[in-house]
């Protein structure tokens, strides 16, 4: 399976804009800057788009690891936080923290945190990043 996506950027880094469009058409030429990255501007950039997929795909994992372990989530709620930093070799996405709260009618506490370190580990944009993943997970029964 294959996922495509295309950016096009036109001009300097600074005073340049650039769009990004996805295969699905979910995303068609939706702008991107130096100030939608860097300060304040309108439109998305790689770190927000990082973020979506991170949640996607850790709620995803999460519901298949809850399934496993005989628990149905009623809602998964999964909101992730991409850190850009300035560091020696120029910016670098240094971690992607995820705040979770997943409401599981009668859920055992112990088998729930199981499940979300799993899914943590497990999910294939965990894999992608190099940067910390950390978790704050809370559980409403």
């Amino acid at each position: 399976m294959q996922r495509r996506a295309s950016a096009i950027w036109q001009g300097g880094l600074k005073d340049g804009k650039g769009t990004i469009t996805t295969h699905s058409g979910i995303l068609k030429q939706t702008q991107y800057s130096f100030a939608t990255r860097f300060e304040n501007g309108i439109g998305t950039n790689p770190e927000e788009l990082l973020a979506a997929a991170h949640a996607g795909c850790f709620a995803m994992a999460l519901s298949n690891e809850l399934g496993s372990a005989g628990m149905i989530p009623k809602k998964i709620e999964a909101t992730v936080t991409i850190s850009l930093e300035k560091v020696e070799e120029g910016f670098s996405i240094t971690k992607s923290h995820i705040d979770l709260v997943a409401d599981i009618p009668g859920a055992a506490e112990d088998k729930f945190h199981k499940a979300v370190k799993a899914a943590e580990t497990g999910c294939p944009v965990s894999k992608l990043f190099k940067a910390e993943i950390s978790v704050s997970a809370r559980l409403i029964k």
